[in-house]
């Protein structure tokens, strides 16, 4: 059974969750509208991941006996600019939700409630693996510059990327 401060704190992870999706949403339809598809893909399938983020906590809240309570979500700010822009933007987005994440990590510790620290790690060892993606997006961004053929080459590249529903 969930305590009142875990419940909380787990349905404002969730809100979090909730609001990446919709950001990267946003920024999937920004770069459909300017024509880098294989980044609006990215995009989409990180939408995806986020919402299924999302419903990971939410079913975990469920299975122990919380309250899910949904909140609003926040609209993003629509103005992305360049490729690079938008990715260094994902990494501090992402940096954020890391550190939320080792928030409710040091709160479970706190209440020594092992079942989520537990379910937890999981999304440690997600946010490794988010932050290492934007890094290295950046990294070849910063290589090619924010036009011609290495542009077109990593919107190609993006093109592939597909989403994988994380395993329960």
């Amino acid at each position: 059974m969930l305590s009142e401060r875990m419940t909380k704190a787990l349905n404002e992870q969730m809100n979090k969750e909730m609001y990446s999706a919709y950001l990267y949403m946003d920024m999937s339809a920004h770069c459909t509208y300017s024509g880098l598809g294989g980044f609006a893909n990215w995009f989409m399938v990180q939408y995806q991941e986020e919402m299924s983020h999302a419903m990971k906590i939410y079913d975990y809240i469920n299975e122990q006996g919380g309250k899910v309570v949904l909140n609003s979500i926040e609209k993003p700010p629509g103005n992305f600019g360049t490729p690079l822009e938008m990715f260094e933007a994902t990494l501090k987005h992402e940096q954020f939700i890391t550190e939320s994440i080792h928030g409710l990590v040091e709160l479970a510790y706190e209440e020594k409630d092992y079942a989520t620290q537990i379910f937890l790690q999981w999304f440690v060892t997600e946010q490794i693996e988010e932050e290492a993606n934007d890094n290295e997006l950046i990294a070849k961004l910063r290589l090619v510059g924010d036009e011609g053929n290495g542009l077109f080459m990593i919107d190609k590249e993006l093109e592939s990327r597909t989403f994988n529903p994380p395993k329960k």
